[in-house]
């Protein structure tokens, strides 16, 4: 609702909002129910909690592909073929720098969104003839609610006072400092433009600097 009513104030037009588990059937069906022919679809979902292997029983092991990698396959594959008809979609998933990265605590996310990506990259291939692209965002450290749990976590894991966590999880990053919302609403921004059409199957780090990699 807060989102909501920023929108309708700053534009003068009130979106529609929609409150359902994207996890479920029912959910995604409440969605496309109020939004039945979407250009732009962009899936994100919570992660499951830093653990332990000696934790993650198959039922744990469901739960995270069912809320990382089915939910937003299925939701993909209920409006691609409208994106094509129409000749123009934009898709963008919120995966995690993990994806790239993989630290076994958050082996969970990690497996979930890393198959999430070698279906979002097989399809891209295939629908881009129809200007519909699909890529990829992978956050490191966005200053959300969610960085404030982890670092809070962190803070537990290893006995100290939350402020020095968030010392210390800013000092890998060669930004120093933790992203905005804003700065990563902009880069989905551009991936779902007009301008974006020639970019697909790609996954852009927004991270500060934070991945060591050459690719």
């Amino acid at each position: 609702m807060e989102a909501e009513n920023h929108i309708f104030q700053t534009t003068g037009n009130r979106p529609t909002s929609v409150v359902a588990d994207l996890s479920t059937a029912t959910g995604r069906e409440m969605l496309l129910r109020a939004c039945p022919a979407p250009d732009i679809l962009i899936t994100n979902n919570g992660g499951p909690e830093p653990g332990s292997i000696k934790e993650w029983t198959l039922e744990r092991w469901e739960e995270a592909l069912n809320a990382n990698m089915l939910a937003a396959i299925m939701m993909i594959q209920s409006v691609v073929k409208g994106m094509q008809d129409r000749s123009f979609g934009r898709i963008v998933n919120i995966t995690s720098a993990m994806v790239k990265t993989p630290r076994l605590p958050l082996g969970l996310s990690t497996a979930a969104r890393a198959g999430l990506t070698a279906f979002a990259k097989a399809l891209s291939v295939d629908v881009v003839r129809n200007n519909v692209t699909i890529n990829n965002v992978l956050p490191e450290r966005i200053e959300t609610d969610r960085l404030v749990y982890m670092t809070g976590q962190y803070a537990k894991s290893r006995g100290i006072e939350y402020t020095q966590a968030r010392k210390e999880m800013v000092r890998p990053i060669p930004a120093r400092r933790f992203g905005t919302p804003e700065e990563f609403a902009a880069a989905c921004t551009f991936l779902c433009s007009v301008q974006s059409g020639y970019i697909t199957g790609q996954n852009l780090q927004v991270d500060g600097g934070a991945y060591s990699g050459l690719i």
